[in-house]
């Protein structure tokens, strides 16, 4: 017998190699149908998989992201095996779940694929779907592996366990196709009900430029097929906001294949877009005791190499940049971290002197490649809103607070509403993915827990997910359409510290080590502004969208007092043009509407007799009549509510 132990702590009692599965059939037949994979002692498994020792039991269903996860793999496997029988021959490379779906990295060989092919597939899996196949795991040496895919000629999966270890590979078959894997999936086929192919793209194998592109089709499943049409609406809203097409239509920025892939160009309305933000976010630093600093574009190899940085992300870097100078390198910043802690050392420290908060808009550049380029999402040159708060271990905390604080006021005035802080651990089964003592780790980690209880955030763990030299907080923020963006980070750090030598001068009169928090609210300012794009609309608040207002003349003989009524309201502070085209009033504010200006001004006889002006806000309709006066003052009264 083995004893197994469920998340409300009582222990049962099993005959050894009983399955998940069979202990929820155990507990409620409802459950049962419901289960799409469990975690035996904190590894997630198949529910079918037998169970051969005592284990701590937690069961997954569709609305846990477990479960969501193990349907999507399965689904992944479920293609392939498709595909395989529509195209035989073909190889494969890997297929993943993913956040939304899965993919699949697939070498057609000789086939021809597009969208066009999409239906032909899915109804192959939905017949294979419905004969409840199921997914039975092998495991097998690493020499049998070698030989079951070279005698298929498969070299992609061969090179995948020429990574892997004797006694860490499995097979998984479905029906007959059998595919490298390690798990886990879901009871059978039967649970795929509605599916869906999204799209293709072009993918490097293991994602070197230099390897052969293989084709990548995205798909994802439901278990009804009401929620795959909500989620395809979803989708099609998701088209509507998506930043890149909203970007070039209001004019915020834009790209130059002259001037290179994923560096992008800040144009008028989205350089002053991003001037507020950033000014927002100063007037709060200054408030909270920041000082603002300014740093290089590069930075010596050797600055790198002290942080770990060059060591860690080198090979993800651009090429270093050499001068004349024999063995002088130079690297474009990757991080404004290093230089932060140079900063420091600028001169002796005191404790009276901590906590020392020194904050930068710091411009930063890392070789993504140009398959994973996406709009302002993934970028090679972005901007942080970074800031680096050095203390004593005794100011920790209350200085981790205060940031906290900082963050959830940027998000209550941007009305970001829907999110959790996922605090993300070290790895304790991969120490050497992190650099620092166990001692100091412990610390940074429990630092974090206790302010984020203190704080009654609703909080996850995520084990493996911590930066190589501290743990941090990241919020995870819902948009308004319910997807999911990682914005603004805090990190705890005692190792960078320790490898730069900083030190202060305690009341002992002896050398300590500060602690360093590193700390992000935005993220970076392209990121930040590509969520906050697609989470609006485009429909920015009114102290931050590029045009407040637009005045529109019925007529050439208006032009005048539409001038005058401009250069008043400008007098208040209010940003808006004046739209003279020779067009009908009708097709003005069609285009003003189309342009999410908040407000359009009509001004016609009427008004310039009256001395006043015609409002219409977007969305509202007519409010009427004002003076130029009183609408300066609704506008800035808006203004002030939405910024307390």
């Amino acid at each position: 017998m083995i004893n197994i132990t469920l998340p409300d702590n009582t222990v049962r009692q099993y005959n050894k190699g009983t399955s998940a599965l069979e202990i929820a059939k155990s507990i409620s037949e409802g459950l049962a149908r419901n289960v799409l994979a469990a975690k035996v002692n904190e590894e997630i498994w198949d529910a079918c998989r037998p169970i051969n020792e005592d284990a701590h039991l937690r069961l997954y269903t569709w609305n846990d992201t477990e479960g969501k996860a193990a349907m999507w793999h399965s689904s992944a496997h479920l293609m392939a095996e498709a595909i395989e029988l529509l195209y035989p021959g073909v190889k494969f490379g890997i297929g993943p779940d993913i956040e939304n779906g899965f993919y699949y990295d697939i070498d057609f060989m000789d086939y021809s694929i597009s969208s066009d092919d999409f239906k032909k597939i899915e109804d192959k899996m939905l017949e294979l779907a419905s004969q409840k196949q199921g997914f039975t795991r092998k495991d097998i040496s690493k020499t049998e592996a070698l030989n079951y895919f070279r005698s298929k000629g498969d070299e992609y999966k061969l090179e995948l366990i020429d990574g892997l270890e004797d006694g860490t590979i499995s097979l998984y078959q479905t029906g007959e196709f059998i595919d490298l894997c390690r798990g886990p999936h879901i009871p059978d086929t039967s649970f795929i009900k509605a599916i869906k192919l999204l799209n293709t793209a072009g993918a490097y194998w293991r994602g070197d430029e230099k390897r052969k592109q293989l084709t990548r089709i995205y798909g994802i499943t439901f278990q009804k097929q009401k929620d795959l049409t909500e989620y395809l609406v979803l989708l099609e809203e998701a088209k509507k906001r998506d930043h890149r097409k909203l970007g070039k239509e209001l004019e915020l920025f834009t790209f130059s294949a002259k001037v290179g892939m994923g560096l992008p160009i800040w144009l008028p309305k989205g350089a002053a877009l991003r001037e507020r933000l950033e000014n927002f976010l100063k007037k709060i630093q200054k408030n909270a005791g920041y000082e603002q600093v300014i740093c290089p574009h590069i930075g010596n190899v050797e600055l790198y190499k002290t942080s770990g940085h060059f060591q860690k992300y080198g090979k993800d870097s651009f090429q270093p940049i050499s001068t004349p100078v024999e063995g002088e390198q130079f690297f474009l910043k990757p991080m404004n971290c290093p230089h932060h802690c140079e900063i420091y050392n600028f001169k002796p420290r005191s404790y009276k002197d901590l906590p020392v908060r020194i904050a930068e808009f710091g411009t930063v550049y890392r070789y993504e490649q140009s398959g994973e380029l996406h709009g302002l999402t993934r970028v090679r040159g972005f901007t942080q809103d970074d800031a680096h708060i050095f203390c004593r271990p005794d100011q920790l905390k209350e200085e981790f607070i205060n940031v906290i604080d900082i963050v959830l006021y940027i998000f209550k005035t941007l009305d970001f509403k829907n999110f959790t802080a996922q605090i993300s651990l070290r790895d304790k089964n991969n120490a050497e993915k992190y650099i620092g003592s166990d001692e100091n780790w412990e610390k940074a980690e429990n630092a974090i827990i206790e302010a984020t209880q203190e704080k009654g955030l609703t909080t996850t763990i995520e084990y493996g997910e911590a930066a190589f030299y501290g743990p941090k907080l990241d919020f995870m923020v819902k948009d308004a359409i319910g997807r999911k963006w990682q914005l603004g980070t805090i990190q705890v750090d005692y190792n960078l510290p320790e490898r730069f030598e900083l030190e202060y001068t305690g009341n002992d009169n002896q050398k300590h080590r500060p602690v360093m928090i590193h700390r992000a609210p935005f993220g970076s300012m392209e990121r930040f502004v590509a969520v906050l794009i697609e989470h609006t609309a485009g429909k920015f608040p009114l102290w931050l969208t590029p045009e407040q207002f637009i005045i529109l003349p019925i007529s050439e003989k208006y032009s005048e007092y539409a001038k005058k009524v401009l250069n008043l309201l400008k007098n208040y502070e209010l940003r808006g043009s004046i739209d003279d085209r020779n067009e009908k009033t009708g097709k003005k504010i069609r285009d003003a509407e189309l342009q999410r200006i908040p407000y359009m001004i009509i001004v016609g006889e009427k008004e310039e007799n009256e001395n006043s002006v015609s409002v219409r806000k977007q969305g509202d309709g007519d409010l009427g009549s004002f003076t130029a006066e009183s609408f300066a003052k609704m506008i800035n009264d808006e203004i002030s509510s939405l910024i307390e």
